[in-house]
């Protein structure tokens, strides 16, 4: 199979999925400091058989998008708040954080490399960036590393759900994905991997993804395996579940802004339980991969709760996903510091 290039590629037929686009960016934490990073061209990592990232998953990583504007500049949604979460991920695993201004500038390095990868406006693709930061070297104790790398690739996606703005299944699971006073509100490795089998069976079933309980008490939504969970009610409300387990999303605060300044939404961010989701007439799930996604049902133990509908995003969902894409992709005038162009 021919290797893809941005002149062969079928912009308007994406999955979600890697490709080598030629170009990514490094920089390592060595001797106390961090040194200069660099644009390089080998996607293949090295490191020592000790390394803290293989044997305990010292590692943490972002997800971000850049954006084809209608007049072809390209364009980054608030990838300062992606800069402040690494930070804190890093802190929970005693990982040297890389500073925040140097990765939007890396950010923006990475994506001029490869700006032939960013999607033509209008096809609905973007640029996924994924920035990820590491423990490596000859360890075999429990223990932090003292080197680290920081590093970031990038590859053209389309919808990370099938369908666009299609309404999906969702199936809940008994399994847990993260525990209280633990990892889940940081974006490190392990919670994903933990989120393998639930999401697998989840999809073997025919479902698009799993949906996880609190740990707790197995009474309230937390959130979906890739996403945030919302629902809205007839009261003109915007819900969404609060815990310490829970990744605090980029795309959820975006959304509670959005709803509550330019769609008069009272938000709330708080429990959302089980057996009270028939206060929604609307639900979704959101994410930086998944955008907005509408929730077409959820089944738990075999009894299934339809939402708005099995085949049309609902009216506020609607307006939301609007809203957020038109910004994203420069349609939509933007709160101040949302968006920082590239080019």
């Amino acid at each position: 199979m021919s290797k893809l290039t941005p002149e062969t590629i079928d912009w308007s037929n994406l999955g979600f999925s890697y490709i080598d686009t030629g170009a990514r960016f490094r920089a390592k934490f060595t001797n106390g400091a961090w040194q200069e990073g660099e644009i390089v061209s080998d996607n293949t990592v090295t490191m020592s058989e000790g390394s803290p990232v293989l044997h305990y998953g010292q590692a943490c990583f972002e997800g971000l998008k850049a954006y084809r504007t209608k007049d072809g500049e390209i364009q980054l949604f608030r990838p300062d708040q992606n800069a402040k979460r690494l930070v804190k991920s890093a802190e929970q695993l005693l990982m040297e954080p890389y500073p925040e201004d140097k990765f939007v500038e890396a950010v923006k390095q990475v994506v001029q490399a490869n700006e032939d990868w960013v999607p033509p406006y209008g096809t609905g693709a973007t640029l996924y960036i994924r920035p990820f930061l590491y423990g490596e070297g000859d360890i075999v104790g429990v223990q932090p590393a003292t080197n680290y790398t920081f590093a970031i690739f990038v590859t053209p996606v389309g919808p990370y759900f099938k369908g666009g703005l299609a309404p999906q299944d969702f199936l809940v699971t008994d399994y847990d994905r993260a525990a209280p006073q633990g990892t889940g509100a940081a974006k490190v490795g392990g919670n994903y991997a933990a989120s393998y089998l639930a999401g697998k069976e989840a999809k073997d079933a025919g479902y698009a993804d799993a949906i996880y309980l609190d740990p707790a008490t197995h009474t309230k939504i937390e959130e979906i395996g890739s996403s945030n969970f919302f629902g809205i009610t007839k009261e003109n409300q915007f819900i969404t579940p609060k815990s310490p387990s829970i990744l605090p999303s980029i795309t959820k605060y975006s959304l509670m802004h959005l709803a509550e300044t330019r769609l008069g939404m009272e938000t709330i961010e708080g429990d959302v339980y089980l057996n009270e989701i028939d206060q929604f007439v609307e639900a979704g799930a959101m994410g930086t991969a998944a955008a907005i996604t509408p929730i077409a049902s959820i089944t738990y133990h075999g009894e299934k709760h339809v939402f708005y509908s099995e085949t049309e995003a609902g009216p506020i969902t609607q307006k939301l996903y609007d809203e957020l894409i038109g910004i994203q992709f420069g349609d939509v005038e933007a709160p101040e510091g949302w968006i920082q162009t590239v080019k």
